[in-house]
């Protein structure tokens, strides 16, 4: 295999379906052994970029480099260098745990000397040591989840794709997964993670946010959080909530609020002026205020500011 700095090297990739542009001329570059992660709603092209990245379609045009190989003329060689974990539980529910592994151990075409080590390997990971007959159809969501990783990166691939990897895992299994993803990334290998949790997003070395097709903005989670946000916030805690969004959309010193929980994130240009003010607003009418601060933008704030930016400046387009 070729020696590569860069694990995914991708420039000006498109993708089209008819007149439909699913990816639109992105750039990126991961780095050995960093956990990128890949955020955007719903649609926004990050299920279809992976897919072409691990050679499983074909991009319009474009150019992507992954360990080293190209993905539209060398896909096969891709797909030996990388493992793959779909937002769909990818194995056989009605398989037990040790068949559904040696079954992508020959996918794989993992070495015989390698096996039984391999074997071992995944059922420690995946806590499923002395449950190797369990039909694995009856097995917790985050077992599952921890199984589906272990047959995916079985031949020790150097970059691994995990695409909404915990998507339906309740909380508590969620973090001893990235506890697992986090060691791999320490013993170099690059993980490539979509995930729509922004507490998730925290655990990445570097992000990129996609939306409709095109990256909006790219860096480490703190950059992110301290440079994309087109002013300041205020965390409004109010009655009735609903009643305070409706009146703010008018509001002079707002140029967006939204509801966190049971508080509002308004976005103003300066929030020491406009805190006094907005309380003021609200009171007058008959919204009772019980708090409102300066707080620091959590990636959820930046994820609403930039998309709903980008939105904005795609529809003003003629």
């Amino acid at each position: 295999m070729p020696e590569f700095v860069n694990s995914v090297v991708v420039e000006k990739l498109v993708k089209r379906f008819g007149s439909f542009v699913a990816v639109d001329h992105i750039d990126l570059e991961t780095r050995k052994g960093e956990v990128f992660g890949f955020l955007g709603p719903n649609g926004a092209g990050k299920s279809t970029t992976i897919r072409m990245l691990c050679g499983l379609l074909r991009p319009t045009s474009g150019r992507a480099m992954v360990a080293g190989f190209d993905v539209a003329r060398e896909p096969e060689a891709v797909c030996q260098n990388i493992g793959y974990m779909s937002q769909k539980f990818s194995l056989y529910n009605d398989l037990t745990v040790i068949e559904n592994i040696r079954l992508f151990a020959g996918l794989y075409s993992v070495p015989s000397a390698q096996l039984r080590e391999r074997i071992e390997w995944t059922l420690q990971m995946a806590n499923l040591k002395g449950q190797e007959n369990l039909i694995t159809g009856t097995l917790p969501g985050g077992w599952k989840q921890r199984l589906a990783l272990g047959c995916a990166v079985l031949h020790k691939p150097p970059i691994i794709f995990l695409d909404e990897p915990t998507s339906g895992v309740d909380p508590i299994s969620r973090r001893p997964f990235w506890d697992l993803i986090q060691q791999m990334a320490s013993e170099g290998v690059t993980i490539f993670v979509t995930t729509h949790y922004m507490e998730e997003a925290e655990y990445c070395n570097r992000l990129v946010l996609i939306f409709r097709g095109r990256i909006i903005a790219l860096g480490t989670p703190s950059e992110l959080k301290r440079d994309s946000m087109t002013g300041e916030l205020l965390l409004v805690e109010c009655d009735p909530l609903g009643n305070a969004v409706e009146a703010l959309q008018a509001a002079p010193d707002v140029s967006d609020a939204a509801v966190f929980g049971n508080a509002l994130h308004l976005v103003v240009k300066d929030a020491a002026g406009a805190g006094p003010r907005l309380r003021s607003y609200l009171t007058e009418r008959g919204i009772t205020v019980s708090r409102i601060e300066k707080i620091r933008p959590g990636l959820e704030d930046v994820f609403v500011s930039l998309t709903t930016a980008a939105e904005a400046g795609q529809e003003g387009k003629p």
